[in-house]
Parts: C-alpha cells; sequence; structure tokens
C-alpha cells in the first residue's frame, strides 16, 4: 500500500497553512533567481563548463505525474503579451508535418503542434546609431530569446537575437556601417584599437569581427562580409575569438586577412574580418538543462514519437528481431543502412575546407577517454 506523503511544517508557519485552504493547480516549490553578470565579467572572462554550477530551475509540486518531473529555467523578465504582429508571418504549409512539394514525408517523426507566428530577425544588423531595448520575448521557433530594440533615429523596430543579461531599456548599437564620427571625435582623431574595444565591446553591441579583442566571447557570427549571423545563434552558446591572420602592406600598419574563432563544438574556423559577430553569449543559458515533463509537452512543439530500431521487427529495421534487446551484432545504422555514427565519409583530399583550421573532437560513437 502505497503511503501518504509527510509534510512537516514550521511552527511559524504552521497557523498560515491550516488557514490558506485555496490552492493552485501547480503550486511552485523551488524559484532560485541569480543576478546578471556585469558586462565586462561576462564579455571578458572565459568560463568554465556549466555542468560545474548552480542552474537555477523553477520545480513544481507532483499535484499531476506531469508535474512532478517539469523542470523550467527561471525568466520572469520576459514579455507576457503577444509579439510585435507587424515582424511575424504565420507558419502554414505543408512543411509542418516533415514533407516536400509531392506529400511524401522526408524528415520523420514532425507534426502537430501548437499554431505559431515566424518573427523576422535582423541577423545583419547594418542600421547604424543607437537602439533601446524594449522587451525581452520568448519565440516559439528557436531556443534563445528575441529583443525588441527600437532605433532612436527613426522610431523603426526590429527583432534581434537577445544577449545573455539584457534587460529592458538597455542601449546597443552597431558598428558594421562604421565607426560614428562622434566616437572618433572623442579619441583625439586616432584609431587607438585599446580605446576603441573599451567603447564599442560592450554587451549587445554588433561589431565587425577584426575590431574584437582576442579572447572574446561573441555570439551571431558570420561567415561573409556582407552576409547575416550562422554560427552560435542557440540559446546558450558562443564562439570565442583566437587568432588574427595580418598580411604585411608595403605602405601603413599590417591588414587583418581573416580571423580564427574556437566554436562551440570545439571547431576552429577562418571568417572574413569584416563578418558580424554580437559581444556576449547567447541568452537562454538554462535552455539546455530543462525536463519537458511528459510526452504532450513534446507533441505542442509539433515532435511525434520515436521508436527504436531494436523494438521494431526484423522486416521494419536492421536492428529489429531476436530474443530480447538485441540489434544483432550489427553496427548502429538508419532505417535504410546508412552508418548511424558517423556516416560514410563524402570529403575528400582534393576537396579541402579552406575555411577548416581545426576540425571538432569526434569520437564516432565511442566513449571519450577520461
Amino acid at each position: 500500500m502505497l503511503q501518504p506523503r509527510i509534510c512537516r511544517f514550521q511552527h511559524a508557519r504552521l497557523s498560515n497553512t491550516i488557514l490558506s485552504t485555496v490552492r493552485s493547480y501547480a503550486t511552485v516549490v523551488e524559484t532560485v533567481s541569480q543576478p546578471a553578470p556585469a558586462a565586462d565579467a561576462a564579455v571578458f572572462q572565459n568560463e568554465g563548463p556549466r555542468k560545474d554550477k548552480f542552474i537555477p530551475l523553477r520545480t513544481y509540486k507532483p499535484r499531476t505525474p506531469g508535474l512532478r518531473h517539469l523542470k523550467r529555467p527561471v525568466n520572469d523578465h520576459l514579455w507576457k503579451g503577444r509579439p510585435f504582429l507587424k515582424l511575424t508571418i504565420p507558419k502554414k504549409g505543408q512543411h509542418l508535418g516533415g514533407r516536400n512539394n509531392t506529400g511524401r514525408v522526408t524528415v520523420r517523426h514532425r507534426g502537430g503542434g501548437h499554431k505559431r507566428r515566424i518573427r523576422i530577425v535582423d541577423y545583419k544588423r547594418f542600421a547604424p546609431g543607437k537602439h533601446v531595448v524594449e522587451r525581452i520575448e520568448y519565440d516559439p521557433n528557436r531556443s534563445a530569446h528575441l529583443a525588441l530594440v527600437n532605433r532612436v533615429e527613426t522610431g523603426e523596430k526590429t527583432y534581434i537575437v537577445a544577449a545573455d543579461g539584457l534587460r529592458v531599456g538597455d542601449t546597443i548599437e552597431s558598428f558594421r556601417s562604421g565607426i560614428p564620427k562622434e566616437l572618433l571625435e572623442s579619441m583625439g582623431g586616432v584609431m587607438d584599437p585599446g580605446m576603441l574595444a573599451a567603447k564599442t565591446a560592450s554587451r549587445g553591441n554588433c561589431l565587425p569581427i577584426h575590431m574584437v579583442p582576442l579572447g572574446t566571447q561573441v555570439f551571431n557570427v558570420g561567415s561573409k562580409s556582407r552576409g547575416g549571423a550562422v554560427f552560435c545563434r542557440s540559446a546558450g552558446t558562443c564562439a570565442v575569438i583566437v587568432n588574427k591572420e595580418e598580411k604585411e602592406v608595403s605602405s601603413g600598419p599590417p591588414k587583418i586577412v581573416s580571423v580564427i574563432v574556437r566554436l562551440q563544438s570545439g571547431e576552429m574556423r577562418k571568417v572574413s574580418p569584416d563578418a558580424c559577430c554580437t559581444i556576449g553569449v547567447a541568452s537562454n543559458i538554462q535552455h539546455h538543462f530543462r525536463s519537458l515533463g511528459k510526452a504532450g509537452r513534446s507533441r505542442w512543439l509539433g515532435r511525434r514519437p520515436s521508436v527504436r530500431g531494436v523494438a521494431m521487427n526484423a522486416a521494419d529495421h536492421p536492428h529489429g528481431g531476436g530474443r530480447g534487446k538485441s540489434k544483432g551484432n550489427v553496427h548502429p545504422v538508419s532505417p535504410w543502412g546508412t552508418p548511424a555514427k558517423g556516416g560514410y565519409k563524402t570529403r575528400h583530399k582534393r576537396n579541402k575546407h579552406t575555411f577548416l583550421v581545426q576540425d571538432r573532437p569526434r569520437n564516432q560513437g565511442k566513449r571519450r577517454p577520461r
């Protein structure tokens, strides 16, 4: 027989507990708030692994089975209302079910889910001048949060990927179109790299990557001079500026040819010196430690169930059949026979990756040595 849970109350809380008879459906048990780090500490200090730190998560009393394992990041600063509708479009069509233009399923385990509106995000950030953060919003289409910013000169509103610690009322600026005349005059008309970094490299600012000091954490990193951000756009990701390759010029200082960055996966690659990057770390850094709590919450996100290959019959999967949990001494493969860990090698020596400096560590399905 299951025993009821024994609740022990302190003497000071006993009277309040007896008097309060109305209970909410989901009661928060543990809420731990973490102050936003300073700009200098978050940007210029390379922190250790996140698994060794205390992660503030919100848990609930298990009044239902779905609440027992539910864990959510503490994001009390998010906007509670609807998005800015002029910068959104409805998400409709066959692509919701993982189908192509002929109606065949090309991506499995997708379908259903809640209605969404796609937010139009500015990844290029060419607009100069100061922008004021109006609010920080949740976006159902990505793991990071968005910031709705208002350009001071024209009043134009745009969505950008928010940096960790960015709050309402903060002022950010983009220096991708050039250095303002006022900033150049404040430095005495001389381009001093150290003074320029102190005035521009602050959280949320967008800079050409050659202007960022070495060792700085950046996200929304681009690869081309006129393109938008393509790397480190997910929640809690960042890249580190490792080196700047220079070329001697006959007249004047050496010219920066390319910048080497270390991505979140450990890969080191070259990018254009005029590529964009945003100072800081992508917002919602606790997203990796959340727990959905029940299968229905995964269905709300548009994810359908997936069945393991060893649970199928031999006619349905290469891992199927047999007595008990056995895949028949077969290397892990997909339902169509493609190797599941690493896949087939497709890059030859004559087809080199010109921008790759050092590949990310690969273990090919094996455990890494401790």
